[in-house]
């Protein structure tokens, strides 16, 4: 029977809910159980696709298609399995999905309610997981904080999930912070004490208590968790600050939590194995020396809205035992005056995704002084877009190369829309997921890949215009990436360069501790020779 584990948080957001209910899962899956993870939002839109990054960072798609939350970036990196639309779940889904029943007449007349009808929808987004093949365990995160009205109806749902598969087989995490009062030099338990106590009022009685604080607490905190909130003292489980991300799975397990969570669900484990994750986190410690990338982007002020392409070139650092140094370089504040004197000093170039035309021509600038300087380039979806119009303007001549994204009117449409697609409703209108590529040979792709046929995941609107593919080659740049199955362009390369490479898709999603994505471990690798 499949077995399932929900993760709630207390008191504050933002206490790393997703992070530890990855570790578990990382730990879970070196013990030789399969594991799955999804993601329930209390906000109301449909899903992120729509929200501007400064709201909710990332939007992070799935193989599948599905534009989910940040957190599931983290679930992929950590557990190394592809997840998929089953995964993401925000209470506006389940809201629509309930509505456009009723308008159907699905529910022959009756009143549509919170319960049963939000609830067992909800229940069934749970419970449908256990019909993936190899599923043993559900590692399911609730978003907010235990309290907020939106979430209600979720932890209404877990609670009878729990009554409905028993305690043998549900188990509760909840995530509470433990803070220090500077002026009495102490730290505080009520916090937690009261998030429980809101726990308790719904019909959940946690299991295990992880403690968020800066530091390690003394073990009267752990006792006094303990005693006011019915767990055993073992159950109660520190999360400290640490320099990385990567470091609380070790931390973890040290603590036995898989252990005390195997126990209780009764699960069949191997005897688990951390060494590889152990490998790469001593990776971490050892890397001393920087790797320096100027990162261009107009959402700078949010880092989480590039929060896999982040992820991706550390990871791709650690695997050279170097670490990452970010130069944020605003494109909206590049021009013409300015923008050698910025880049400079840069050892590698990098243009990220983004939607609109703010920030573009800074974004273009960048990209001309490291096709002209020989300064290693990635662009990524938008980013490759950019380096096409750029190559229009100052190697084809065409002055006013554009996007029609960015203006319609252009007489020279480098990129254009996606064909048959409503302009005009945004929402899913996005080519979306995972497609192949074919890779051209004897060129930097084929040999970073090492293969003829990839598969990456998109999330943009507007492709290459095809009509402009000639020049392009005959000026010496190569479309080194096509997806046949529609004659778009994926990829492109400068072979005059040493590294000036765009790629339509978003290699950051399908990077992973100690299996950097090709194109970033290209990218870094070429940086670090210059």
């Amino acid at each position: 029977m499949t077995k399932y584990i929900f993760i709630t948080g207390g008191v504050v957001s933002g206490l790393g809910k997703g992070i530890t209910g990855s570790s578990l899962g990382r730990l879970l899956v070196n013990s030789g159980i399969k594991v799955f993870m999804q993601k329930f939002d209390p906000y109301l839109n449909v899903d992120p696709g729509t929200m501007s990054p400064y709201q909710h960072g990332e939007v992070y798609v799935t193989d599948d298609g599905a534009e989910t939350d940040l957190d599931l970036g983290h679930y992929e990196r950590f557990i190394d399995t592809n997840l998929s639309k089953k995964s993401s779940t925000s209470s506006g889904r389940i809201y629509l999905d309930i509505l456009e029943a009723e308008r159907r007449g699905d529910w022959g007349g009756k009143t549509v309610q919170v319960i049963p009808h939000i609830t067992d929808h909800i229940k069934n987004k749970v419970y449908a997981i256990a019909d993936e093949p190899n599923v043993d365990v559900v590692i399911t995160e609730i978003g907010g904080t235990v309290g907020d009205i939106e979430s209600q109806p979720f932890l209404e749902a877990l609670r009878q999930i729990r009554m409905e598969k028993g305690k043998e087989n549900v188990l509760f995490v909840h995530v509470g912070l433990v803070p220090y009062i500077s002026a009495s030099k102490e730290y505080k338990t009520k916090p937690i004490q009261h998030s429980v106590k809101e726990l308790l009022s719904l019909g959940i009685q946690p299991d295990i208590i992880v403690t968020r604080s800066d530091k390690k607490t003394p073990i009267e905190i752990a006792n006094k968790i303990s005693l006011f909130c019915n767990v055993p003292k073992e159950n109660v489980i520190q999360a400290i600050d640490v320099d990385s991300i990567y470091e609380v799975p070790v931390m973890m397990g040290q603590q036995n939590l898989h252990k005390i969570v195997i126990d209780q669900l009764k699960l069949k484990s191997q005897p688990t194995n951390m060494q590889e994750w152990e490998k790469f986190v001593a990776n971490i410690h050892e890397s001393k020396e920087e790797f320096e990338v100027s990162f261009v982007g107009k959402y700078i002020e949010m880092p989480d809205a590039y929060l896999s392409v982040i992820e991706s070139l550390k990871i791709a650092g650690y695997a050279n035992k170097r670490k990452l140094k970010l130069n944020w370089v605003h494109s909206e504040e590049l021009n013409e005056q300015n923008y050698q004197e910025v880049f400079k000093n840069s050892q590698g170039i990098l243009v990220p995704g983004g939607f609109g035309n703010r920030g573009i021509d800074g974004m273009i600038l960048a990209a001309k002084f490291a096709r002209e300087n020989n300064v290693p380039y990635l662009g990524i979806c938008l980013g490759m877009q950019i380096a096409s119009i750029e190559f229009a303007r100052n190697v084809l001549g065409l002055k006013d190369a554009n996007s029609t994204e960015f203006n319609d009117a252009t007489k020279n449409p480098i990129i254009d829309f996606i064909h048959g697609i409503d302009q005009n409703n945004l929402g899913g209108t996005l080519r979306l997921g995972a497609s192949k590529a074919t890779l051209k040979p004897n060129t930097l792709a084929h040999k970073l890949y090492g293969k003829t046929e990839i598969w990456e995941r998109h999330r943009h609107r507007y492709e290459f215009n095809n009509s402009y593919q000639e020049a392009f080659e005959k000026a010496g740049l190569v479309f080194s990436g096509i997806y046949q199955a529609k004659n778009l362009v994926e990829m492109i390369e400068i072979p005059a360069n040493d590294f000036f490479m765009g790629v339509q898709f978003h290699p950051e999603f399908t990077s992973r501790p100690n299996k950097p994505n090709p194109m970033f471990k290209g990218f870094v690798d070429a940086i670090i020779k210059k």
